[in-house]
């Protein structure tokens, strides 16, 4: 395939690529600043193969920096810039990296702290071109272009690496399920250090359509650019969604030409999508994962009214199954598609063990397909609570939970008892006056679960734990003081 960037500079110099709070570019405009800037590197040494690890929010330079790097067709390791020390330096450790590009606008106290190169962009933008720079002509479908860390069992980050195919066949799915155009402009305001926000640079790229980036999840920015804008598309998780609903004015609605909420893996409480439905604002729920370069599958606008709590159907370019049925009718999600990574960095043996020997990957999901092939989520199989002969799905009964006013976050985790047992005990944060005591939530449980649903105690904390995207990490939470109400 021709340089994506160059070929889009061509089908479309005019075009606005990316908009700013206060400015825009065009494609051509977007393209010239990234070349100069991929000169630069060269001028530093960095050439095509080589891994380059990006700390950076979601600033202009970063974003340049990333398409910069696929110019020179070196490898781009993203770093989550809020990780702490420890966790960076093993994935530096890991990834051995030629250098490390840190955006200026970044908080680099722990970045710096690592061992080995580290380059700070404005040095970069300091140096002189190179007369013997020349982008790429062409993009391999099978050479990796970035690499990210997600969690792992074994409590080592894994770097997963997506190919330009993967992306590729990636955004062909998404377009053929959204029915994307010209007229299209997507608010990118994930972290572009995360799959789904790196998936929207590479999607405006091969689309051919504008991006509004947003950096810290600014839901004031965000509804401003909603309201005023011509923004069509947002990409949210959950947590992110209701941060925004529950921030924007009373009284406004988005622009006329505003689609979708695309909202990524996860359960979303009805609530939500109660007052999403008030408000006019359609949520198209979706699910994938790093493994998967983001979403595989999709509600789409036909179908989010009739399967209301549906991640959609598999798009075109993807097969899912259901294995290992359980008594609950629920079962391992299982996909084939070309959008799945081609490996772990240095975890060879790990990947392959993710497969199954008719090559469906084994994503550690759960859920089922009902009789029109819709996926419905249930959760981490890891995430599952076993009492007595019960099985226990966290997300539905925290989803329940969130309809309770006075509610801000929760989250149910198992905790095993002293005969192997296990029970669920919630963690939570309220609203300030909200006066909800443990026989307040465990009547309102009885009411609305089965008794072996409702939780055994619950433990309010200040602050929950969560990952860059909103997402609570579960299994930090039982290190945390507590107090039980």
């Amino acid at each position: 395939m021709e340089n994506w960037l160059v070929k889009r500079a061509k089908l479309d110099p005019n075009r606005i690529a990316l908009v700013l709070e206060h400015a825009d570019f065009t494609f051509n405009e977007l393209n010239s600043i990234v070349q100069l800037f991929a000169s630069k590197l060269f001028t530093s040494g960095i050439r095509k193969n080589d891994p380059v690890a990006l700390f950076s929010d979601n600033c202009f330079n970063g974003y340049v920096a990333i398409l910069a790097l696929q110019q020179l067709g070196a490898r781009t390791i993203l770093l989550d810039t809020g990780l702490p020390l420890k966790t960076l330096a093993y994935q530096l450790n890991d990834c051995n990296p030629q250098t490390v590009l840190i955006s200026d606008s970044s908080d680099t106290k722990d970045i710096l702290k690592t061992n080995g190169s580290h380059t700070m962009i404005s040095d970069i933008l300091s140096l002189d071109p190179s007369t013997q720079y020349h982008p790429i002509s062409e993009f391999n479908a099978n050479q990796v272009v970035s690499i990210f860390y997600t969690p792992n069992a074994d409590k080592k980050d894994t770097g997963v690496m997506l190919t330009y195919g993967n992306y590729f066949y990636s955004a062909m799915g998404t377009t053929l399920n959204l029915g994307i155009n010209k007229n299209d402009a997507w608010v990118l305001t994930l972290p572009t250090f995360n799959v789904p926000g790196f998936s929207i640079i590479m999607r405006s790229i091969i689309y051919g359509i504008g991006v509004y980036l947003i950096d810290n999840f600014d839901t004031d920015q965000i509804n401003k650019v909603l309201i005023n804008e011509h923004a069509t598309i947002i990409s949210l998780t959950p947590p992110l969604l209701r941060e925004l609903i529950n921030a924007l004015p009373k009284g406004q609605q988005y622009n006329d030409k505003f689609r979708c909420m695309f909202l990524g893996t996860g359960l979303v409480d009805n609530w939500t999508l109660l007052r999403c439905n008030m408000l006019n604002i359609p949520v198209l729920q979706s699910y994938g994962m790093t493994e998967t370069t983001a979403n595989i599958s999709a509600l789409n606008f036909d179908d989010a009214e009739n399967k209301i709590g549906s991640c959609g159907q598999p798009f075109f370019t993807t097969q899912i199954r259901i294995t290992n049925i359980n008594q609950d009718n629920i079962g391992q999600i299982e996909v084939k598609s070309p959008t799945v990574a081609v490996g772990y960095l240095n975890k060879r043996q790990l990947f392959h063990k993710r497969f199954t020997k008719d090559g469906f990957f084994k994503t550690g999901d759960l859920g089922y397909l009902d009789e029109d092939n819709f996926l419905y989520l249930k959760g981490r199989q890891d995430d599952l609570i076993y009492r007595g002969d019960n099985i226990i799905y966290p997300e539905e009964i925290e989803n329940v939970y969130h309809n309770v006013n006075g509610i801000i976050d929760i989250c149910l985790v198992g905790e095993h008892k002293s005969n192997g047992e296990q029970i669920p005990v919630a963690y939570l944060t309220l609203r300030d006056n909200s006066f909800l005591t443990s026989a307040d939530l465990q009547e309102f449980g009885q009411h609305n679960l089965l008794s072996y649903q409702v939780p055994t105690e619950f433990r309010l904390l200040n602050q929950f734990p969560k990952t860059t995207g909103g997402k609570i990490m579960r299994n930090r939470l039982f290190n945390l003081k507590y107090k039980v109400i």
